[in-house]
């Protein structure tokens, strides 16, 4: 039997939360979220891709008699769902999620994009990167928030971090590679890690996996036989920070501010500026990445 939100026991964040997170770079977070609501998200994908709120940028051609897992075998990640699905909107600020990331980023937190990865059997991961390169922040204070809908294994591709890596607050250089292991994105190198001093970080569905924007990071395939590594990854900062996300013209980087953001806690101290809304969901392809593909003016 499903249990609902309101008879879940939610966990309690303490200050060694914090501190584990602030020395690691990143924090697992078990029984996060209640059945109910794994259930929730996982049916959101199929509403989705058949349509249900609305067009999804690049979503492959679908048959009517196709079941929901053939359909969704088709599609490895949809960005910015939160745009378009009042249930993926609502979890961005999911109880446990705000409780989180207002002790370890600040009081005032907004967040900016959202991805659901279906990542199906066979898919593939993604290369050693910093999420900070893709969506740079004024005060280093970006924010993964990783929502495991499936339980994630080593099998089934879950996400490998580097611990501390996070710490020397540098971004490495990027390069193309040619691993097939990997979608087509960039990956780090030139820093001073080799993959034995990786993790896996396996976790069930319904935990969530925080991790910082300069933490070295990667996925391998999904090797299982069948079935799914889903989860929902949205990326948060403090309110604070402007976000030169998407720089106009004319407008030098120290002033540019990306403004199509929701604030999930605390209050926004630009909201003298106001609120855009120009992103749009969009499939993501395996030779893209964060930010990449789904442009502010999409």
């Amino acid at each position: 039997m499903t249990v609902a939100a309101t008879d879940w026991t939610y966990p309690t964040i303490t200050d060694e939360h914090v501190a584990s997170y602030q020395k690691s770079g990143f924090l697992v977070i078990p029984n996060a979220l209640s059945p109910g609501e794994v259930d929730e998200l996982r049916q959101d994908a199929v509403d989705l891709c058949r349509g249900q709120w609305g067009e999804v940028r690049n979503l492959p051609d679908f048959d009517d008699d196709e079941t929901d897992d053939e359909l969704l075998q088709k599609v490895l990640c949809i960005h910015m769902v939160h745009k378009i699905s009042p249930i993926q909107h609502r979890y961005l600020a999911q109880r446990t999620m705000v409780d989180v990331l207002t002790k370890i980023i600040g009081p005032n937190v907004k967040c900016m994009q959202s991805m659901y990865f279906v990542k199906s059997a066979g898919r593939p991961g993604q290369a050693w990167h910093q999420d900070e390169i893709y969506i740079p922040t004024r005060d280093r204070s970006l924010t993964g928030g990783w929502i495991a809908l499936d339980d994630a294994t080593t099998e089934n591709g879950c996400l490998w971090v580097i611990p501390s890596s996070h710490a020397p607050g540098i971004l490495y250089p990027q390069k193309d590679h040619e691993d097939l292991r990997f979608d087509g994105a960039q990956e780090s190198f030139q820093f001073p890690y080799s993959d034995d001093d990786a993790i896996p970080v396996e976790v069930e569905a319904g935990s969530l996996v925080f991790f910082n924007g300069y933490l070295l990071h990667r996925s391998l395939p999904n090797h299982a036989p069948y079935g799914f590594r889903r989860v929902l990854v949205n990326h948060y900062m403090s309110a604070e920070s402007l976000l030169p996300w998407r720089v106009p013209e004319g407008v030098g980087a120290a002033r540019a501010d990306f403004r199509d953001i929701v604030m999930i806690a605390g209050e926004d101290p630009y909201a003298w500026k106001g609120i855009e809304d120009s992103s749009r969901p969009g499939v993501r392809g395996v030779g893209e990445h964060h930010g990449k593909e789904v442009t502010s003016d999409q």
